[in-house]
């Protein structure tokens, strides 16, 4: 009996301490192991029409003098800007699209993502809807980025892009 007892309170006052040790971990990811996550359930193509209302940035002055004066954030939408010209928007209404430009203000890319809550994956597309690229976002500052075939295209950590032999690429401009 007094073993019962013992076993029971160890399972009570234990197993919390347990379990909360579990919950604690972080997922981590490398090269391959991303490929693998985000080659899951993939479109190859999406329909183009749905957006069509995006074609133009209507908000392009306002955005790019937000960018170039380091803000990230405004009113109802998030943005980044890269070094190649290009910026990205997400409407705060619509956080699982991105939309990617031209520094005049033409649409190039459509990001889907599949959530919102790290790590989730993101598909972009050309505006006739061809799959141009696809990421495993691990945290904002961590993306793997792919091929649709699969060639690694860049490794994000935090305002730099890193190819397949470590060497930078690419910057980008975010504020936290």
């Amino acid at each position: 009996m007094k073993q019962f007892l013992l076993v029971l309170i160890l399972i009570f006052f234990v197993q919390p301490c347990f379990a909360d040790l579990l919950l604690q971990g972080e997922a981590e990811y490398n090269v391959q192991s991303a490929l693998t996550e985000v080659q899951k359930n993939f479109q190859p193509k999406v329909n183009p029409i749905k957006f069509k209302p995006f074609l133009l940035d209507y908000n392009r002055d306002e955005n790019l003098n937000a960018l170039y004066k380091g803000f990230a954030e405004i009113k109802d939408r998030e943005l980044a800007l890269f070094s190649i010209g290009t910026y990205g928007v997400v409407y705060k209404n619509d956080p699982l699209h991105a939309y990617y430009y031209s520094n005049s203000g033409i649409l190039e890319f459509i990001d889907i993502r599949t959530g919102n809550e790290y790590p989730y994956k993101s598909y972009q597309y050309d505006i006739s809807g061809n799959l141009v690229n696809m990421g495993l976002r691990i945290s904002k500052k961590e993306t793997y980025i792919y091929t649709p075939n699969g060639k690694l295209i860049a490794h994000w950590v935090g305002q730099n892009g890193y190819d397949e032999k470590g060497e930078l690429i690419m910057t980008r401009k975010f504020v936290e």
